[in-house]
C-alpha cells in the first residue's frame, strides 16, 4: 500500500514517485533531526497512515484501523483526535444495511472533503482539458478569452461591493481584503506614484501558464472595479514568485483607460 503525507487542508500531497521514496527521506530525518523531532515526524507519519488507510477503505471503525496498521486502539484514537481536530477525519455513525442488531451502531471515521484536498486531485488538469476544448471547438483564442471574462465577471460581484463601500483612498485595500477571502492572499501596499496590488497565491497558477487569459481577463477587472488604468508587472503562472499589479493615482490617470495585458515587468 503506498503511502504518503497529510498537509493542511487545501494543500496536495507529493507525486507517487516522491511517496515511493518515503524510506530515503525517513533516514534522511533520523540523521538531522533531533530526537524530539523524530518523535514529532514518527507521530505525523504514523498519523498519514491512518488517515491513508481510510482513503483506501472507506470509513473505518477504530478497530478495522488498528488491526490493519498493527497499532493499539488507544494509539489508533489518539491520531484519530488529531486527525479529527484538523478537520481531516470525521466520526459519524456506521451505516447498517439489512435489519438492526441490539446496540448502539458502532462509530467509523470518514474522511472529511478538506481531508480528501490532501490528497492528490486532478482539478488542475481537468481545467486545462475544459479549456483547451472550449479553444478548439469554439474560436481558438477569443472563446477562451471570452469564458475568462465571464468567471472573473462572476466574481467581481463581491469585489465591487467591497470596494464601493470603500473611501477612494482605501479602494486598493478593499480589493486585497476581497481578494483574500478568495483565496489569493492579497494585500496593497504604497508605492512610488501609485499602489502595488500583490497577490502571494493564485488558486489558478497552473492552468494560468497554460491559458493566460486568465490573468488578462483578471487584469481588465482590477482596472474596471479601480476606475484606474493599471499595469500587471509579474505573475505566479509566469514564474514569479506574487502576482503583483501596479495601480497609479487616480489623480495621474484617467477613470476609463483599459487594462493592459498580463505579463512580466519588461525591466
Amino acid at each position: 500500500m503506498t503511502q504518503g503525507t497529510i498537509h493542511p487542508p487545501g494543500r496536495r500531497l507529493p507525486a507517487p514517485e516522491e511517496l515511493r521514496n518515503n524510506g530515503v527521506v525517513k533516514n534522511v530525518v533520523r540523521s538531522t533531526e533531533s530526537p524530539q523531532e523524530e518523535l514529532a515526524t514518527g507521530e505525523r507519519s504514523t498519523r498519514n497512515r491512518v488517515a491513508r488507510s481510510i482513503l483506501d477503505h472507506g470509513p473505518s471503525t477504530v478497530a478495522a484501523l488498528a488491526e490493519r496498521l498493527g497499532l493499539t486502539q488507544a494509539a489508533v484514537r489518539r491520531h484519530l483526535d488529531a486527525l479529527v481536530a484538523d478537520d481531516v477525519v470525521e466520526a459519524r455513525e456506521q451505516r447498517v444495511y439489512g435489519a438492526r442488531t441490539r446496540g448502539r451502531p458502532a462509530k467509523v471515521f470518514a474522511l472529511t472533503d478538506c481531508g480528501r484536498d490532501a490528497f492528490d486531485q486532478s482539478y488542475d488538469q481537468l481545467a486545462a482539458d475544459a479549456l483547451r476544448w472550449i479553444q478548439e471547438r469554439f474560436g481558438g483564442d477569443e472563446a477562451v478569452i471570452a469564458f475568462a471574462r465571464a468567471r472573473i465577471a462572476e466574481q467581481a460581484a463581491a469585489y465591487r461591493a467591497a470596494i464601493e463601500a470603500a473611501p477612494p483612498e482605501q479602494r486598493t485595500e478593499a480589493l486585497a481584503k476581497a481578494l483574500s477571502a478568495d483565496g489569493y492572499a492579497a494585500t496593497a501596499r504604497s508605492a512610488p506614484v501609485g499602489e502595488q496590488l500583490c497577490q502571494h497565491h493564485c488558486p489558478v497558477a497552473h492552468v494560468a501558464e497554460k491559458f493566460p487569459q486568465l490573468c488578462e481577463a483578471e487584469t481588465e477587472i482590477f482596472s474596471q472595479l479601480l476606475g484606474t488604468h493599471v499595469q500587471r508587472l509579474a505573475t505566479i503562472a509566469h514564474g514569479d514568485g506574487v502576482c503583483t499589479t501596479f495601480i497609479p493615482k487616480i489623480s495621474q490617470t484617467t477613470h476609463h483607460a483599459s487594462a493592459s495585458t498580463a505579463g512580466r515587468n519588461p525591466a
